[in-house]
């Protein structure tokens, strides 16, 4: 006899409380293997697709396209236990066994046995889904999940992590969580991806991590829309631009910053950058010495790339430099976070700027690419403006606004020049320096900008 399912919205990780459903991947009647993508959501932060933990036949489906829908809403139900007269294979008496946390597995991975629907996986897929619940792990066939061999379920709550493991081929039940009850967070996957490949040896627990935004409530059943007075028009301020707007007037609430600037002559640096992307091989970006720039000032004055703990009253600095840049996108600003930045190359950062550039675009950017930045560099010169007073990317300590570079009148070598000019500024946080710090980084920024060269002897 068939047993009838609930599969509800899980926690996707990273605060995120909500989420809207954008594409349904299943119809009523459908038959779905274990952990096939049903249903592509949008969160503030990124587009993921959200596999089911349990195979059968979809009996419902809650909520329309466009609909958002708190974190534990019913998604969609299903039917296990009963072969589909169509010969589908029967996945009734199996649980995903990828779960531990509120959904329930049936047997240990060396027994299970899979059943896919041949189809395309996106770039933000995940390839399991739990939720943390209080109730024990919901049962599949009879028997309470998370029990079994030594071979049992991996303790992971978010899907996300999940696929960043698979990505990058990593055995998650070879991992000690430091979450509760050993739970494997995102930072344990990163430590142990550092550690594979650049012989990291820090704890990723002792790794001090900005704290997370907090999150509206998610009692979005309460929430009301005033109606629209003649000749007004209302956009709720949700998703990706409810996210940043959530941020920026936190920043604004939190910060006391403050903000200086300085114009610099970049002819040096743009010649230095023709004559690179002359010589052959990959094209050097302009973003991708800015960065290079970015990461030798904050050796240099390192007060910058750190974060404020204010219920401990403590500044915490990092010794790696997480890089953030803005993106605007048709979903919205976003700021994708080139990992240790001060560890790569020009060419190199060239690439990953592309990449999560292209992801931003097409929303395909995941949680962990859009979290854990440490400062982060604003080119707004592509929008044709000069300067700037950039708001700081909660909770960095500072940003480097970059206007455009054009030509300009200029004093070069003591006599009146056409030179190619930028406008630098630095908003900062003045809990972490006082001005000289600031100063002293704009300065040398500029430095590098007018005469490359400098840089070299930082490198």
């Amino acid at each position: 006899m068939a047993q009838v399912l609930e599969f509800k919205l899980p926690d996707l990780g990273e605060g995120l409380t909500e989420a809207e459903i954008v594409r349904w991947l299943v119809e009523v009647g459908d038959v779905v293997a274990i952990d096939q993508p049903v249903v592509e959501v949008e969160t503030a932060k990124a587009m993921v697709e959200v596999p089911c933990p349990y195979g059968g036949v979809v009996t419902a489906r809650f909520g329309e396209e466009g609909t958002e829908l708190p974190v534990g809403a019913p998604l969609i139900t299903v039917a296990v236990g009963e072969r589909p007269a169509s010969g589908a294979a029967d996945t009734a008496s199996e649980g995903s066994g990828n779960v531990l946390v509120g959904y329930g597995t049936s047997e240990a991975p060396a027994r299970r046995r899979r059943v896919r629907q041949e189809r395309p996986v996106s770039g933000a897929s995940a390839t399991a889904v739990t939720t943390r619940e209080s109730e024990p792990p919901a049962s599949v066939n009879g028997r309470a999940g998370g029990s079994g061999t030594d071979d049992g379920p991996v303790p992971v709550i978010s899907p996300l992590v999940r696929r960043l493991a698979r990505q990058n081929g990593l055995d998650l039940r070879e991992l000690t969580g430091s979450g509760p009850d050993g739970l494997i967070l995102r930072a344990d996957v990163e430590y142990a991806l550092r550690a594979a490949g650049q012989g990291a040896t820090a704890s990723p627990a002792a790794e001090p991590q900005p704290r997370a935004p907090q999150a509206p409530s998610p009692a979005l059943a309460s929430r009301s829309s005033a109606p629209a007075a003649p000749g007004e028009i209302r956009t709720p301020l949700k998703g990706v631009r409810g996210a940043v707007a959530d941020k920026l007037a936190r920043s604004r609430r939190e910060i006391p910053d403050a903000t200086c600037w300085v114009d610099a002559d970049a002819t040096e640096l743009m010649r230095a950058r023709a004559a690179m992307n002359a010589a052959g091989g990959p094209k050097i970006s302009l973003l991708a010495l800015l960065a290079r720039i970015c990461t030798a000032a904050l050796a240099r004055f390192p007060e910058l790339n750190s974060t404020v703990d204010a219920e401990a009253r403590e500044v915490v600095r990092f010794d790696h430099v997480h890089l953030g840049f803005a993106a605007q996108t048709d979903r919205g600003l976003v700021v994708p976070v080139v990992r240790d930045a001060h560890a790569r190359d020009a060419e190199s950062l060239t690439a990953e700027f592309a990449r999560l550039t292209e992801a931003g675009r097409t929303g395909t950017l995941t949680p962990g690419e859009l979290t854990g930045g440490t400062f982060t560099l604003n080119n707004y010169g592509v929008f044709g403006v000069d300067g700037s007073t950039p708001i700081i990317n909660h909770p960095e300590a500072a940003m480097l606004g970059v206007g455009r570079i054009v030509p300009k009148p200029w004093v070069h070598e003591g006599e009146l020049a056409v030179r190619q000019v930028v406008q630098l500024s630095l908003t900062f946080d003045h809990r972490v320096c006082d001005g000289g710090v600031a100063g002293g980084f704009l300065r040398y920024v500029a430095d590098c900008v007018e005469q490359p060269a400098v840089l070299l002897r930082t490198l």
